[in-house]
């Protein structure tokens, strides 16, 4: 018997948070990776992988949001990106190695789907849709990660927190009022800045009546402006 049967929570055949590559499989299909996927809710700062780490299941996120980041020999952390739902963790680690490259963290409480490694690799061999849709949603990745370095090491300070807001706005919370899931601290991590300087900008940006923070939503008064200067950073 598959160790992840009989869970009594996850049913990958009428659940509605599948992924696009999951919902091209067929019915046969989706009642083995519901057998050997098994449901597990995390708290809010709970690490889900870490860097170093054997790759022994995929993890697919159903709800809630994650950070994917890098701890370097002086223990600062880097957060390369923010993993909203219905999203794989670590696939091309996966593909790449045996070993997971990037730790995964939850941003608040959530839900994840471990699903057996060999398994998946079935599923990717046996069906070139469920494939295709896996490649398409590594390649975003991959690019979108890619373009936001690139972006960042050629801006000051003000740019890169600008293109931050438009990053959070229009690519993870998909409006310009959203609640943040980081601290103070992983938002100089996701920036590339010191906490002093994203404190700092924070004040000018609200003065000059830019955004508006109530709590940990924040809302941007003046995208346009945002945009701006982005581009001239």
């Amino acid at each position: 018997m598959s160790p992840f049967e009989n869970t009594g929570k996850c049913n990958c055949v009428d659940c509605k948070d599948k992924s696009c590559a999951a919902s091209v499989l067929t019915l046969k299909q989706l009642e083995l990776l519901n057998s050997n996927s098994k449901e597990v809710e995390l708290k809010k700062g709970e690490v889900i992988l870490h860097s170093g780490a054997l790759n022994s299941h995929i993890v697919y996120l159903k709800t809630g949001y994650v950070k994917e980041y890098l701890n370097s020999p002086n223990s600062k952390s880097l957060i390369i990106q923010i993993i909203k739902p219905h999203s794989y963790l670590g696939l091309h680690s996966l593909f790449g190695d045996k070993v997971n490259h990037y730790s995964y963290a939850a941003l608040l409480d959530l839900k994840i789907c471990y699903i057996d490694i060999d398994i998946f690799k079935r599923l990717v061999k046996e069906s070139g849709d469920f494939s295709f849709e896996l490649l398409k949603y590594l390649s975003k990745e991959s690019l979108q990660v890619n373009y936001n370095f690139i972006k960042h090491s050629q801006k000051n300070t003000n740019g890169r927190f600008a293109e931050m807001l438009i990053y959070l706005s229009e690519q993870i919370y998909e409006s310009n009022s959203f609640e943040i899931n980081l601290t103070r601290q992983e938002l100089s991590e996701l920036i590339g800045i010191s906490r002093e300087n994203t404190a700092r900008i924070i004040t000018q940006f609200k003065s000059e009546g830019i955004i508006n923070i109530t709590d940990k939503r924040i809302k941007i008064l003046n995208m346009d402006l945002v945009k701006q200067i982005s581009k001239n950073g």
